[in-house]
Formats: C-alpha cells, sequence, structure tokens
C-alpha cells in the first residue's frame, strides 16, 4: 500500500525509492495520469544514487476524491507538504520534475521556496495561463462523462502519444481506465481538465532562480509548433542555466516514450547540478 500524504482537503499517494539518504527528485505525472509514468525513469535515478519520490496528483491514484481546488496553485501546495513530509529543506533541497501541468507546478514551487530546490525539469510544459473557448470546456464535460468517460480519456491518452510507445502502454491505459471506473476519480479528472483550460494560473516560471532543463517532444500535439514551444519555454526562464532537450519520436509523454533519451539527458542534468555546485542560497551562482 503506497504511503499516503496527508493534506487538508484529503489525502494524495505517492512512492519512495531507493537510498534514505541520497538526493532527493520528485516526480509529478500530469492530468488524468498516474504516478507509474514515471517507472522508466526511478531504476536509472535509483541506481545513480537518488532517492526517488513518484507522488500522484490530488484525485488521482490511491488518494481520497473530491477535492474542490484544482490546477497549477493547489497541485504546488501539494508538492510542498510533500517535502515538508520528506523532510526537505535548505541543506537537503530536492530536484523537481513535472509533467504537463504539473511541470507548472513545479516551477511555482521553485519560485516560491528555491531554498529547498536544487533544479527543475519541466517535462512536455504546459502553462495554463490563457483560457481554452467554451467548446473545449463543452467538450471536457461531455466527454469525461460517466459512463463513457474512461474510455474517452484513454482515447485521448492515446492520441498524445505520437511516435514511439512504451512496451508496456497498453496495460497503462489499462490502468487508467480502471481507475476512472471510480465515479469520483472521474469527477475529479474532468474538475482538474476544466480549472486547466479555464485558464489563470501562474507557474511563476518568471521567478525561477534555479537550473531549468526542459523536455519536449517533436511530435507533442498540443502543440501546432512543438519546436517552437520548447523555444518558448525555455526564453521565459530569467537566467542563463538552462538547458533543453527535443525528444525525436515522442508526443506528449517523453518520460515513457523514449527513455532512453529522457534518463541520460536528466542524469546528465542531475549530475551538472552536483559537480558544477550551481545552486546557492537564493539562486544561480
Amino acid at each position: 500500500m503506497a504511503p499516503l500524504l496527508v493534506i487538508p482537503d484529503g489525502t494524495v499517494s505517492y512512492d519512495v525509492h531507493g537510498p534514505a539518504d541520497g538526493p532527493t527528485v520528485v516526480l509529478v505525472p500530469g492530468l488524468g495520469d498516474l504516478r507509474s509514468s514515471w517507472r522508466d525513469l526511478v531504476g536509472p535515478l535509483v541506481d545513480a544514487g537518488h532517492r526517488v519520490v513518484t507522488t500522484d496528483v490530488r484525485g488521482h491514484g490511491d488518494g481520497t476524491h473530491g477535492f474542490t481546488r484544482h490546477g497549477v496553485e493547489p497541485t504546488a501546495d501539494d508538492v510542498r507538504e510533500l517535502l515538508d513530509t520528506l523532510d526537505v529543506d535548505a541543506e537537503h533541497p530536492a530536484v523537481l520534475v513535472g509533467a504537463s501541468f504539473a511541470a507548472g507546478a513545479v516551477a511555482r514551487v521553485a519560485a516560491q521556496d528555491p531554498d529547498r530546490v536544487r533544479g527543475v525539469v519541466l517535462v512536455a510544459y504546459a502553462g495554463n495561463g490563457e483560457p481554452a473557448g467554451r467548446s473545449v470546456r463543452l467538450q471536457i464535460r461531455l466527454l469525461l462523462a460517466r459512463p463513457w468517460g474512461p474510455r474517452a480519456w484513454t482515447g485521448f491518452y492515446r492520441s498524445l502519444l505520437r511516435g514511439r510507445k512504451a512496451a508496456w502502454t497498453d496495460a497503462h491505459l489499462a490502468d487508467l481506465r480502471r481507475a476512472l471506473r471510480d465515479p469520483a476519480a472521474l469527477a475529479d479528472v474532468r474538475a482538474l481538465a476544466l480549472a486547466l483550460v479555464g485558464g489563470g494560473h501562474r507557474t511563476l516560471l518568471g521567478q525561477v532562480t534555479r537550473p531549468v532543463l526542459v523536455v519536449t517532444g517533436t511530435l507533442d500535439p498540443e502543440h501546432p509548433d512543438p519546436t517552437a514551444a520548447h523555444a518558448a519555454t525555455m526564453a521565459a526562464v530569467p537566467h542563463d542555466a538552462v538547458t533543453g532537450v527535443l525528444v525525436p519520436e515522442a508526443g506528449h509523454y517523453p518520460q515513457h516514450q523514449r527513455p532512453d533519451v529522457v534518463v541520460p539527458a536528466l542524469l546528465d542534468f542531475l549530475a551538472g547540478l552536483t559537480t558544477r555546485g550551481d545552486v546557492t542560497r537564493g539562486g544561480v551562482a
């Protein structure tokens, strides 16, 4: 049974892998996904000596359902609570890795609590600052409704997997569909989706003072031009300690579509934080 993070509105499930005294890396998935989506990164990170924490977002996975707040800001609050539980402090800061909207959430944590963050990794970054049209909101309400919602969501997830796919993709989609058969779980995914397309979220990426790695799939259908979106994300970082990896043959989930590219890039980024000593209290050296 996964441990549960207790927050004011309920509980959030997470797992801890690797040595208790290793440098902490926290991995946060995106909308409608599960912490198991990071499975191909966990082993290599543990082998490199890291304490690896994979967490669900509120309303997903094995935690409670029925949350009233969803989006970038509540997810950032939950990540901060998790850092408290993990005893992450200025002496033992963590690297935060987020996917899609959760990339914005971990950027927000780094901007607001830099002393506890060594670096930030943005995978398929989504800012969710601008609202979508009314028709998009209506489509979400219709698609993520019972009884077809679980199948509709996994169909949409599959559409974002342009390029290569992991050998375990079908099993993962089955897990997602099974989880969403719980009406309360489906309601939380729908509420989060509606909150995100409503816009107005503030990732505070322009205030991040820690080193940043940006990872983008070249086939990501969430962007009309993924390469341009990748460049824009990198340009939004307000300092020069930012590196980027465009991942070929990958869509919105490069972490499990191309772990052969993402894992070495992440390990290089982590090693650079250790050897260059980029992180100082309050900023980038």
